[in-house]
């Protein structure tokens, strides 16, 4: 990461470009997606103008909104668990921020470059099942504790297929390194064609869409929002949380939205690349310098296509029952990637 400009930087230079760069890429998605989508798409989507005070056009709004969580009273039930009430958002934040740390940004800008990255992510991203329990069980209320074992329910069941449509990208790929699937879907071709690369979103769509569903569920956003349902469980395990710590609870929401979006282009729409036909290159040696600079905003547009589709379906759709979101789970999304998991298998073999 620190060849990005050439320079020269000392490790603890370096360590702390990489702290700061993280800070970055997870809060600015965050608050970008917040302003566009939950202030701004959704308002239109209602035939409203949304927020429209707060600087221009609303754009100020969430610092608004951030200035007025921090004067909030920490308010701690009675009854709670107090060590385990105070540490269950920090889990949920701390887990988008060891998320990140895999993602490729260009070819020489990332944080980490894992061989089993994608191995790494899935691991990670289950960490937040445990702050939402924690928060469910320490609140010493019913209602938090039904979200809090809604979402443990609902993330292990989705969290199945979720891997299983990675598992067609990683034999694709022949590889579980996130960097070197960027590079095998922008070097690649279909049928002899290069000028759009391989990206994976055409040869595994099933497991793209089996994906989405899934992160969806993750995130629980509607239709999957059950261990919210703000008409049945007041805001699940959110609810007795105030102040800076439901701050906490709304950056990791959207933050992670943001996260799983970026991990979501570079598993199918080939990250922060584009095709090397297009500028003669041949592999990721060969990729030109500025590429450190255009990835990061690559990427970023890919991100924001992505998180459009996510809060488009929130935005849209009815709320699951519990039992029919278990039965779409296990009746329908792990037996489909089971058979694209054997198509994938099949191809890969005879081609």
């Amino acid at each position: 990461m620190m060849s990005v400009l050439a320079l020269e930087v000392p490790y603890w230079g370096q360590s702390l470009l990489r702290v700061l760069g993280g800070i970055v890429a997870v809060l600015l998605p965050a608050g970008t997606i917040v302003y566009v989508f939950l202030f701004k798409m959704m308002s239109f989507m209602q035939s409203r103008l949304g927020p429209m005070e707060a600087g221009p056009y609303g754009s100020l709004q969430l610092v608004a909104e951030v200035g007025k969580w921090l004067q909030k009273e920490d308010i701690i039930p009675e009854r709670a668990d107090p060590r385990i009430f105070k540490m269950a958002p920090i889990v949920v934040l701390a887990s988008t921020f060891l998320l990140v740390a895999v993602v490729p940004f260009g070819p020489d800008a990332w944080f980490t470059n894992f061989e089993v990255g994608i191995f790494y992510a899935l691991a990670v991203s289950s960490l937040s099942v445990l702050g939402i329990l924690m928060a469910g069980w320490a609140s010493a209320n019913k209602y938090s504790l039904l979200g809090g074992l809604r979402a443990a329910g609902q993330l292990i069941a989705y969290e199945l297929p979720m891997v299983l449509a990675v598992i067609g990208v990683v034999i694709q790929a022949e590889t579980m390194n996130l960097q070197k699937i960027v590079v095998a879907q922008n070097s690649g071709e279909i049928f002899g064609f290069s000028g759009l690369g391989n990206p994976y979103v055409l040869t595994q769509f099933v497991g793209f869409i089996i994906f989405m569903i899934a992160i969806q569920a993750e995130l629980t956003q509607a239709p999957f929002d059950m261990p919210i349902a703000e008409s049945e469980l007041v805001s699940g395990y959110m609810t007795e949380y105030s102040g800076f710590r439901f701050l906490m609870f709304f950056i990791g929401e959207f933050a992670t939205a943001g996260v799983f979006a970026m991990i979501t282009s570079v598993l199918f729409l080939g990250g922060w690349g584009v095709p090397f036909a297009w500028f003669g290159w041949s592999d990721i040696d060969s990729v030109a310098n500025w590429m450190n600079l255009v990835g990061p905003l690559i990427m970023f547009t890919k991100m924001m296509l992505i998180v459009f589709i996510i809060m488009w379906v929130r935005f849209s759709s009815p709320r699951f029952r519990e039992d029919q979101l278990q039965r779409f789970a296990w009746k329908v999304l792990i037996p489909v990637s089971l058979g694209n998991i054997a198509i994938t298998s099949i191809f890969k073999v005879v081609m």
